[in-house]
């Protein structure tokens, strides 16, 4: 992997940027730190695009007796555990320092950064990753920690949505139409994303929440169609709920108006 710029914010307000160490001196990963209270983008996936930045929350208790030259800094890898070789998916790490808690520990509020142009090699990083915690030492040395944390890594997914006709009489034909389409990290474009199941829902005007009509399996393309029957004034989308390495992602709404077959004229006076 590339190496990684992030920038740590300590506890007196300035920022320091430096580069993440492309190798480590031999025996570079000692104890005497632990960590609690990690959090990770709330526990949720981590659901990456093709061009914007994505900022993870992080949070986390770091407890130890060393002394130590920067804040830690927590992210996912795959492989062996070390900065030589390990496979470390960040751009940017940015921490406000130290919130002291008792005489060891310190409690840490922290953004973590993935930019797809720059910290995803290809589709492959999508799927399940480890989390590491890296404390910088004076003179150059870390202290590495693997904080049992898996973490997912999917790919963004988009889904659209048409219904037509717009206004239809009640009992006529709906169609709807739609596309789900998946990040491409190789070509950094949105593809067609074919064979997936996509929930047809629907919201009648006044309800609070959609109901399920049918599912329907996208083509090749990733194309969306079916029909169904005009019941009510609604909102119609589809929704598709995602897997291991694509995100959830629900269309927005498509308002269709059913009359009920008869229209009033009033002659003007």
């Amino acid at each position: 992997m590339a190496k990684r710029m992030w920038n740590a914010a300590v506890a007196g307000g300035a920022a320091a940027v430096f580069t993440a160490m492309a190798a480590a001196p031999a025996g570079a990963a000692k104890g005497g730190v632990s960590y609690s209270q990690v959090s990770v983008n709330g526990g949720k996936p981590i659901v990456i695009g093709t061009q914007e930045e994505v900022a993870v929350p992080v949070t986390f208790r770091m407890t130890t007796t060393r002394t130590w030259d920067w804040p830690p800094m927590v992210y996912p890898y795959r492989g062996k555990l070390d900065l030589a070789s390990s496979d470390m998916l960040y751009s940017d790490f940015s921490t406000n320092g130290c919130r002291p808690v008792g005489k060891t520990g310190c409690d840490f509020d922290a953004k973590l950064y993935i930019n797809p142009k720059y910290a995803i090699d290809g589709n492959g990083d999508a799927g399940t990753w480890k989390t590491a915690a890296d404390l910088p030492l004076p003179g150059g040395d870390h202290v590495l920690n693997d904080l049992n944390l898996p973490l997912q890594v999917q790919r963004a997914t988009r889904v659209t949505v048409n219904a037509a006709p717009e206004p239809v009489v009640k009992g006529k034909t709906i169609t709807v139409t739609g596309k789900v389409t998946r990040a491409n990290w190789a070509t950094h474009t949105y593809q067609g994303y074919g064979g997936r199941t996509v929930s047809l829902q629907f919201k009648a005007d006044g309800a609070s929440s959609y109901t399920t009509v049918k599912k329907v399996t996208s083509s090749s393309t990733g194309a969306l169609k079916t029909t169904v029957k005009a019941a009510g004034s609604g909102t119609w989308r589809w929704n598709y709920y995602g897997n291991s390495t694509s995100g959830a992602k629900a269309s927005s709404g498509d308002h269709v108006i059913v009359w009920s077959g008869v229209r009033v004229m009033h002659a003007a006076r």
